[in-house]
């Protein structure tokens, strides 16, 4: 699937218009619905490529990928079986069972992360990641998400000293809508 043929896929299968709150707090007229994307196989399948290609050309010295959980998940995966780079999954707390971990998954302190997310408007998530990242001892330059909503989120990481490389923003999803009367779903 080429970049067109990718954005169209994602306009037709998680573009939808009413009247949202966002994870950031923000009201919005249209949502991406990254489970309407992340899964189908054949859109994951592109994802996973198109964001195996970002991490090698960006943050070549990544060892590791890192996702917040639970939507970047997917995408980690489906990126990991493309690059070969082992992933680990940030949790929004530690458990309170268990091994108590916040990161699942094996890393070594020291370690390249390349963060990986799906849909980011104000960062909020990715600067969650970032910190539980550095503190345990990793370094985190890079991250790679599907759409950048662009209001904040690249500005907000790029002040931790993290450069957001999306793979579309979201006016080229926008311009992609031919009708503003797109059904809802």
């Amino acid at each position: 699937m080429n970049d067109s043929e990718l954005r169209s896929a994602l306009v037709e299968h998680a573009y939808l218009e009413g009247d949202f709150v966002l994870r950031s707090g923000r009201r919005s007229k249209y949502y991406l619905d990254k489970y309407r994307f992340e899964t189908r196989p054949d859109i994951l399948r592109a994802l996973g490529k198109r964001i195996a290609a970002e991490v090698e050309a960006h943050a070549p010295d990544a060892t590791r990928l890192a996702a917040p959980e639970l939507g970047a998940v997917a995408l980690a995966a489906a990126a990991s079986l493309e690059s070969g780079l082992p992933f680990v999954i940030v949790r929004k707390a530690a458990k309170e069972y268990g091994t108590g971990n916040r990161l699942e998954g094996p890393y070594e302190e020291g370690e390249c992360m390349c963060l990986v997310e799906d849909v980011v408007t104000s960062g909020g998530a990715l600067l969650d990641s970032v910190d539980a990242l550095r503190d345990v001892g990793l370094l985190v330059q890079t991250a790679v998400c599907v759409v950048d909503r662009e209001e904040g989120g690249a500005d907000a990481l790029a002040r931790r000293a993290v450069r957001l490389r999306p793979i579309f923003r979201a006016g080229e999803l926008l311009a992609e809508v031919k009708s503003p009367a797109k059904p809802l779903g």
